[in-house]
Parts: structure tokens; sequence; C-alpha cells
């Protein structure tokens, strides 16, 4: 998606690619990091962001999964925490009956400045969750991520010993970072789990003025990608791309038959 800073035109492209994604014969759909809203500027955003109790966005997207009759994965959208005192980046997994079956706070915040001068501080308004989070789905077992999470392999071992067999890691990712990293982590992710990774991502140029990567992904527990929407979905073309991606469950018995990772470590349990 090329999400921009009003949510009424973000909802309105969910709905249309949910549509399609349902047409085609699609089991569930995956949007990025910061579907409903991608903006830096906080002041402007802070007329939109509220507890989830008192937002329309979750309940706009269970009538889109209901409409539709496709789970959803919202990607994820700011809310306000509970207490008030700052934002937080939550995912939802939503059935096709509307109903939603577990939400997710990104754990890592991205606070870095980058080799391209760029700097973010998410922690100055975004405060990190503390629950890992798998759900039962149509595709098998989801664990649930966000991008600057993708850096952190540990999280990932936590899911798959939690029974993950497929992993969603939105993102909107930076050029430069994508450019180096996104690919290579993607991949990695999924052979070091045995898992399928769907990583879909925000792409082009946004209201805010930044620019993001794209690539949204799937890959198979071998590492294979069996999906790449390439830099297509920038606002020019509708606001998003839809690609399709077979996850095939036998597939991660496969993988972790043919590379036992954890009987492989129960054997070697040493101290460091």
């Amino acid at each position: 998606m090329t999400s921009g800073i009003d949510p009424a035109a973000n909802l309105a492209a969910i709905d249309r690619v949910m549509g399609e994604a349902a047409a085609g014969g699609a089991a569930m759909a995956f949007l990025p990091e910061m579907s409903l809203l991608l903006d830096r500027d906080r002041a402007r955003s802070a007329t939109h962001i509220v507890r989830e109790a008192d937002s329309p966005w979750p309940t706009a997207l269970q009538a889109m999964a209901q409409k539709h009759g496709l789970w959803l994965h919202s990607g994820s959208m700011p809310l306000l925490a509970d207490d008030g005192a700052r934002r937080v980046n939550r995912s939802h997994v939503i059935a096709a009956d509307g109903s939603i079956r577990a939400r997710y706070d990104k754990i890592h915040m991205f606070d870095v400045t980058l080799p391209s001068g760029e700097n973010w501080q998410e922690s100055a308004a975004y405060a990190g969750g503390d629950a890992i989070t798998v759900v039962d789905t149509p595709l098998g077992l989801l664990g649930l991520s966000i991008c600057y999470d993708l850096r952190f392999p540990e999280l990932y071992r936590a899911l798959v010993d939690r029974g993950a067999t497929l992993i969603a890691i939105p993102a909107a990712f930076t050029v430069s970072t994508g450019e180096a990293h996104w690919h290579v982590l993607m991949r990695a992710r999924a052979i070091e789990t045995g898992c399928h990774i769907v990583a879909a991502a925000q792409c082009g140029t946004h209201g805010d003025g930044r620019e993001t990567y794209g690539h949204s992904l799937a890959v198979d527990p071998w590492g294979k990608v069996l999906a790449d929407a390439g830099t297509k979905g920038d606002a020019g073309n509708g606001g998003y791309a839809l690609s399709y991606a077979p996850i095939a469950g036998a597939a991660a018995d496969g993988a972790r038959q043919a590379i036992p990772l954890a009987r492989s470590r129960a054997n070697r349990n040493i101290a460091l």
C-alpha cells in the first residue's frame, strides 16, 4: 500500500483490495504496518489517534472482513494506549465473521540514526508491547510481529516455541534499510524458524513526505520467495498492489524434518 494521512482514503483502498482478494480466491488478506494512517507529523495525526474502544478503525475493518468473507491481518494502526499516556502500534487479526481473534502491540521501537542521515525515534511517541502472540487461522498458527521486530530473532524463536507455522511481518521500511536488508532478513527469518513469512509493506511516496521500500514478500519455510510485489503500489496505481501467494501447511513440516533445528537445539543446551 501507499497509505497516507487521510484514514478515510486508506479505508476505501483497503475495502477495494479486500474485494479483489476475495474475488481472486484468497483465504486471508495481509495489510502493511500503519495501513490506516501513515503520518510522521505527530500533531496532525493526533486528531485521529484515540484508544481502541473509541476508534472507528477496528470496527470498520471487522465490517469489511464480514462483508468480503475474508480473514484479515490489519498490518497495524496507531492507537492510544489504554492509559492515554503514549501511543501503541497495534495489529489485529480478524476472522471472516468479523470477530477480532488476536491483537499484538509492536515490541521493539525504531530508535535509529541511519547512514542516510534519517533519524527516527519511535519511542518518543510510542510504548512498546510486552506480549508474544500466536493465533489460529485458516492458514495455520500465525505468529505476530511488526517491522523493526524483524531484527530480533529471539522473538521469532519464541513464536515457533508457541507453535507458529506462519509469521506476519507488516512493515513500513525505509528505502535505505530496505535495499540493504529487507530480502535477506525475511528469508533468514523463514529459514531459521521453518515458517512461512508474509510481509506486507508500505511502498512509494506518502502524504507525509516519507518514502518506503515496498517489495511485499511471501517466503516459504525453505527460504524460497513465493511472491514479491516489487515497487508497484505508489499513489498513481490506486494506492495499492495485490499479490497472491500459496501457503502450504506441509511445507513447514518438510523444512523442519529436513533440518531439525528444534531437536538439534535441545541436544546442545550449553551455558554461554
